[in-house]
């Protein structure tokens, strides 16, 4: 059974239309990514998934139930937005998030340091959360997220914030956590890391679904047209007939290749006849944030 179905959801407000018609279904197990630039109705599609709002038409299940306030004891939320109490002690403050879930006083601290531990931030648990940095606030939120070990785990811009290595981090844990049978719903206009991690997607622009389904199958429908080469000596190959857009950096070019149906071999073969050293020739499939491109016919702000 589907944690997470919603059907023909819609949300206007003030004459503006926030979500049109979506549509998804996200299992155990699976990291979904709900895609888009900032302002394409990402948040009001979560907000209506967990009760904060009501959709105007459609429906929201979780948990193969209809929703109610109870099925929110099984969900985890990230929001955007940092709610953490600025004065209080982060350990104190774990404890009581984790009590407001429902467990008592002791289990609530022993997951708290058991997350902190996990999470690598013990030494900031006596700490008062004006004194940690914005990447250890994040973190502090994530562990608050999970204290009460949901089914459904919903982060809006994980990632905000963290630096390369906390990032990273933050990134296993979810992994771990989809291996523990977690539905993960994980929002972002940050392609590259949706690409890396989700099972599926949806894809959202100014409100609407443009494109949804597994992450393999939505990369099969586009054709593999990019290569990558690392080069020294002669550049006649860059102007091969299969050639339709090439961009030159220093012993390395982005090469787009012409048609439906492209065929790389005919350039490799022009390189090694004109005597060009090739050390790396890699033919790549379309970016997440390329297939957006062309999908909606616009440029992908941040």
């Amino acid at each position: 059974m589907p944690t997470v179905d919603l059907e023909k959801v819609r949300k206007v407000y003030d004459q503006k239309v926030a979500v049109e018609g979506l549509t998804l279904r996200i299992n155990p197990g699976e990291m979904f990514g709900l895609l888009g630039p900032n302002g394409s109705g990402k948040t009001s599609s979560i907000r209506m998934m967990i009760g904060i709002t009501m959709p105007d038409s459609g429906t929201v299940s979780l948990f193969d139930q209809p929703f109610t306030r109870d099925s929110l004891k099984r969900v985890g939320y990230l929001p955007e937005e940092r709610g953490l109490y600025k004065k209080m002690i982060v350990l104190k403050q774990l404890a009581f998030m984790g009590q407001l879930h429902g467990l008592t006083a002791a289990e609530a601290e022993r997951r708290a340091r058991r997350w902190a531990d996990r999470l690598q931030i013990t030494e900031a648990l006596p700490k008062k959360t004006e004194e940690l940095s914005k990447g250890m606030q994040q973190k502090i939120q994530f562990i608050a997220s999970l204290m009460h070990d949901p089914d459904l785990i919903i982060l809006d811009e994980p990632f905000s914030g963290l630096d390369p290595v906390n990032a990273s981090l933050l990134q296993d844990t979810m992994l771990e956590l989809r291996g523990e049978r977690k539905a993960i719903l994980f929002s972002t206009h940050r392609m590259d890391q949706v690409e890396r991690m989700c099972d599926a997607i949806a894809l959202i622009h100014r409100g609407r679904v443009v494109l949804e389904g597994g992450m393999r199958e939505i990369k099969s429908r586009y054709p593999r047209n990019r290569v990558e080469v690392l080069y020294g000596g002669d550049t006649t190959f860059l102007r091969n007939a299969e050639v339709q857009e090439v961009k030159e950096y220093a012993g390395r070019a982005e090469i787009t290749l012409r048609g439906t149906e492209p065929n790389a071999q005919p350039l490799l073969a022009d390189a090694v006849a004109h005597g060009t050293r090739i050390e790396k020739f890699e033919v790549k499939e379309p970016t997440l944030e390329e297939i957006f491109i062309s999908t909606v016919g616009g440029r992908v702000d941040a």
